[in-house]
């Protein structure tokens, strides 16, 4: 008689210890199912399931009136880091003129 094969339950440290091998690491996926006795199938179901979820939060729509606050917040900040950027050229000027 064959014995009942039961299910692998991983906590989701293990899990996202896989995933990020994975996906950050490019450790193979064949090589971390044989180190956790699951199958290939199952690492890749969860590769595909983290993919879709980053996706639902990357393509949320945003308003027009949001965008241009957006918009303008970051045109503002480029306008200081290029002021701070000039501010930063006149010193050095200074400091590489007048050597003490």
């Amino acid at each position: 008689m064959k014995e009942k094969q039961t299910r692998k339950r991983l906590d989701a440290q293990t899990k996202e210890y896989i995933l990020k091998s994975v996906l950050e690491e490019g450790v193979k996926v064949s090589d971390l199912a044989f180190k956790f006795e699951i199958g290939t199938s199952t690492i890749h179901k969860w590769i595909k399931d983290y993919r879709d979820a980053k996706s639902e939060d990357i393509t949320r729509y945003i308003t027009s009136s949001e965008l241009e606050k957006v918009q303008a917040a970051y045109e503002k900040k480029v306008r200081d880091l290029e002021e701070e950027n000039a501010i930063l050229k006149k010193a050095m000027h200074i400091f590489a003129k007048n050597p003490e």
